[in-house]
């Protein structure tokens, strides 16, 4: 699990093309789509390109449109815990 969240944070950093941010930087329980809690501050646009990533990378699939699909993208624990649920 620890390896496959490393692997979504480096996810973000390059499909979101993030200067100066390294994974260590991104806290695995810190909210990405808020600057509050040391989050990282992500707006919709950003929403839209890491789906797109993330679909293609872990070859999930993701409902836009769904309030639970915004929750798996609180942050980078609820995303792992999603991709591991999605591959069963």
């Amino acid at each position: 699990m620890e390896n496959l969240k490393q692997d979504i944070k480096q996810l973000i950093i390059e499909s979101l093309d993030l200067e100066d941010v390294s994974p260590a930087d991104i806290q695995a329980d810190a909210p990405l789509f808020s600057d509050e809690d040391n989050g990282l501050g992500l707006d919709s646009i950003d929403a839209l390109e890491l789906g797109l990533a993330i679909k293609k990378k872990f070859d999930v699939k993701l409902d836009a449109n769904s309030a639970e699909t915004k929750a798996h993208f609180y942050s980078v624990n609820s995303l792992a815990e999603f991709i591991v649920n999605q591959r069963g």
